[in-house]
């Protein structure tokens, strides 16, 4: 009998033991979740800063490209401005060609003898 007392004995230590070393596994599951779960929480902070380096990226050659267009049509508006200018200059002196014509048709006509 003293067989057997010593077999159950054995028996319950094994079992004890199984479930103790179940505990410690699941513990360390806890640790390993916990570990993994701020893993994925650096993971989307990374993720987040590049988002924003990219998105930052793009607004500053957006803002260039938005830059170099406003330059050109303000070279755009400065030329027309000067074109206007050499415009207005050269019919300024056909209107005052036009008005010594006008003169001198007047004169003509003034000094002609009236025919009637």
């Amino acid at each position: 009998m003293g067989d057997s007392i010593s077999q159950s004995r054995y028996s319950i230590v094994e079992r004890l033991t199984q479930t103790k070393l179940e505990i410690i596994s699941a513990k360390s599951q806890l640790d390993a979740d916990i570990t993994s779960k701020k893993q994925a929480v650096d993971e989307a902070k990374e993720a987040l800063k590049d988002w924003e380096a990219t998105i930052k990226s793009e607004n500053d050659r957006q803002k260039r490209d938005s830059q170099r267009n406003i330059e050109k049509l303000e070279r755009d508006a400065k030329n027309a401005a000067e074109r206007k200018k050499i415009k207005e200059d050269t019919y300024d002196k056909k209107i005052q060609a036009i008005d010594k014509a006008l003169e001198q048709i007047q004169k003509i006509s003034e000094s002609a003898p009236a025919t009637s």
